[in-house]
């Protein structure tokens, strides 16, 4: 039965099996020593050439990469710098020998996305892989906690559930649908049908012609949303809560390997998070020289110049921006009463946007309205507002993408560094 690199230590002066691919191999005159890498962690495998001789033949085929099993047993070995152990090998087993690597280390991140699967061998690639599953582990762990249940909403739709402008189109079946941009209709539905709580953690289409490093045309978004909430203060308190409890659990389990292989270490951020309203902001920035009026939106610029000042301020890599003018809102964020307020925000962590939020409109008669405000076809959703027209209970929630939320956590340079596989314009391999 196979034995993980890490249990090692438990099954000392015992026949154990490993498998594996060659992480380095090293030749000398008396002894080969091969470090095997498996997905928890490497050792070395001790080839002594006189008493080992039958496995020379057999060695002599192994390259870097190659995949394999050694049967032998582990040792103590304080000499040993991969965590004082090494196997003495009784068999080797090539499972697949591999060809020379068509990309190393001084690849540019177009290569190495051409040959991701490679790319992603690499000890920080799996770090940070095993980072974002334990963040959506404690993400969701969190969740369930407070009582949502997790849905899986469709990904085919046959309306917008934001704006037409970023679509992508099939043909189904003869008609023309879309691929969805967000949850957002489907977890609205959850509410109207008494549900309360719910989550999602799924894919998200986009299709945007953007070249930034923060853009991408398919993500994972983490959404929720819940009932009987009539301010936003109550979805922000939410979402910060949850997002320090997922920080503090993922900080506990990886930080020292993030230091080692990135650099940086994870904050765990204080509650509350600061909170600063639009109109303040801009003023922030009018203060810092930019060009900028109420009733305009953030350019990046922007965005990275409030962030830094704000950390400067606050010394909190988190901050939410609220009380954005309805014009920048969906038709279905809610207003404050007699104003083109939204009852929304957007949550910035390290300068950048992350999450939108918001209180819906809920009432029937307001919400068609406001669909007809921005130019919708009651027709082409009356789908959607059928959900209110037998009753909904006042709800709100807030969406946040999980590959830029890695992406800013481990101080990558971008979306393309922090996803299994990235989608952009150009890309669509592998």
């Amino acid at each position: 039965m196979r034995t993980y690199i890490k249990d090692l230590k438990s099954h000392l002066n015992t026949p154990i099996e490993i498998s594996g691919f060659v992480e380095k191999f090293r030749d000398q005159k008396s002894v080969q020593f091969i470090v095997v890498r498996d997905v928890t962690g490497s050792v070395q495998v001790a080839v002594d050439k006189e008493s080992c001789a039958n496995l020379l033949e057999t060695t002599a085929k192994i390259t870097t990469n190659t995949f394999l099993t050694v049967r032998g047993k582990a040792i103590e070995n304080n000499f040993v710098k991969l965590g004082g152990i090494e196997v003495l090998p009784e068999e080797f087993v090539l499972e697949s020998i591999a060809e020379t690597l068509p990309i190393d280390n001084e690849s540019n991140i177009d290569q190495k996305l051409d040959y991701r699967w490679i790319d992603l061998r690499s000890q920080k690639n799996m770090l940070m892989m095993k980072v974002q599953t334990a963040f959506v582990q404690y993400v969701r762990e969190f969740l369930i906690q407070n009582n949502f249940i997790e849905m899986h909403s469709p990904k085919i739709i046959s309306q917008p559930s934001e704006s037409g402008s970023d679509l992508f189109t099939l043909d189904y079946f003869g008609e023309k649908a879309y691929l969805t941009q967000s949850p957002q209709f489907y977890k609205q539905m959850a509410m109207s049908s008494g549900l309360e709580r719910i989550f999602e953690i799924g894919p998200v289409f986009r299709a945007e012609k953007s070249f930034t490093n923060r853009h991408t045309t398919e993500f994972t978004g983490i959404d929720l949303e819940m009932s009987w909430v009539h301010d936003v203060e109550e979805v922000m308190q939410m979402e910060e809560n949850m997002i320090a409890y997922a920080f503090e659990k993922v900080a506990n389990l990886y930080n020292d390997d993030i230091e080692k292989h990135f650099g940086t270490r994870i904050v765990v951020p204080k509650l509350p998070f600061p909170r600063i309203k639009m109109k303040d902001a801009i003023e922030i920035l009018q203060d810092l020289d930019y060009d900028i009026e109420f009733g305009e939106d953030f350019a990046t610029e922007h965005e990275k110049a409030l962030g830094e000042y704000l950390v400067k301020k606050n010394g909190h890599e988190f901050y939410f921006v609220t009380d954005y003018p309805a014009d920048f809102r969906a038709f279905y964020h809610q207003r404050y009463e007699n104003s083109n307020i939204a009852k929304g925000y957007d949550l910035y962590f390290k300068g950048m946007e992350i999450t939108t939020g918001a209180i819906r409109e809920h009432r029937y008669e307001v919400l068609k309205q406001q669909a007809l405000d921005k130019g919708n076809t009651l027709e082409k959703i009356q789908f959607y507002l059928d959900f209110f027209k037998y009753g909904c209970a006042p709800h709100g929630g807030f969406g946040i993408g999980l590959d830029r939320m890695t992406m800013l956590m481990l101080n990558l340079s971008s979306l393309k560094e922090a996803m299994y596989i990235f989608r952009g314009p150009t890309r669509i391999k592998p």
